[in-house]
């Protein structure tokens, strides 16, 4: 087994040994008083249909952190009708995946276009570089 690597902290920039977690042991324990707080928050029978915005207004932890632990499969969705994260691109509640169906069927259609171009230019290239092209001579 070797050694883990010297890392900063991306939260708090604090040096520490990078091995199982991505984050310091002081930062790994304030994430953990955070998950703590929201479950505890949502175990009560009256806050089972709060959205993300109303987990973060209720427990003060910022939603950026509880779509880490939604996404990591600690918090349930399944219990939580109202419960879901942003669309990473619009904002757009959703319940699984990075975005939403409007803009991944964007995404999709942006990339099908791209491919179409891509597609013409390299037809064109290749007829550009098919031709063939013959010289004359002219005798004096």
């Amino acid at each position: 087994m070797g050694l883990g690597q010297l890392a900063n902290c991306p939260i708090c920039d604090a040096l520490f040994v990078k091995g199982i977690r991505d984050v310091c042991n002081n930062c790994y324990k304030e994430q953990e008083k955070q998950y703590d707080v929201c479950a505890q928050y949502l175990r009560k029978r009256e806050n089972r249909g709060s959205t993300i915005y109303e987990l973060s207004e209720g427990t003060g932890v910022a939603v950026k952190q509880i779509t880490k632990f939604i996404r990591e499969g600690r918090i349930s969705l399944q219990n939580s009708p109202n419960l879901g994260y942003p669309c990473e691109k619009c904002g757009t509640l959703i319940r699984t995946g990075n975005l939403c169906t409007e803009c991944m069927g964007s995404l999709q259609r942006q990339i099908t276009q791209q491919m179409d171009v891509d597609r013409r230019l390299a037809d064109e290239e290749r007829k550009t570089n098919n031709k063939v092209y013959q010289y004359k001579r002219e005798d004096k």
